[in-house]
């Protein structure tokens, strides 16, 4: 009997506690979040990371080294991130360094920004 009345009294407690989670829950405005997933292509993840291996790889498949991922090219990348052995390696296999991104940047901008000095410089050595 004792098990009994302990079991109702907990079946009773939660119905109450589902009911008052029921009008709080209509009670509130309903918000709508929308997310925008962007993915960086493995071809610039490659480059963030500094992996020159896989970059190589990647552009002897035939990789396009001035398709855009994420809003940038593969060179606005390896400027950002300092990279300048695959910078390099993407001028020499025909990088476009005058392209602006979304955000009207190019590759210099982005070497500026994120203060990567190797790179800036190499990129400013390609001006003179």
């Amino acid at each position: 009997m004792k098990k009994s009345v302990v079991i109702v009294a907990i079946a009773m407690a939660f119905s109450v506690t589902a009911l008052n989670a029921k009008n709080v829950i209509s009670n509130t405005s309903t918000y709508e979040v929308v997310t925008k997933k962007s993915t960086v292509n493995p071809f610039c993840m490659s480059i963030v990371k500094g992996d020159i291996e896989t970059v190589k790889k990647l552009i002897d498949l035939g990789t396009d080294v001035n398709k855009v991922s994420n809003g940038l090219t593969p060179a606005m990348y390896a400027a950002r991130y300092n990279r300048l052995d695959i910078l390099k390696l993407l001028v020499k296999n025909g990088a476009k360094l005058n392209v602006k991104s979304d955000k009207g940047m190019t590759a210099e901008k982005y070497a500026e920004a994120s203060n990567a000095k190797d790179t800036l410089s190499y990129l400013k050595s390609l001006e003179s």
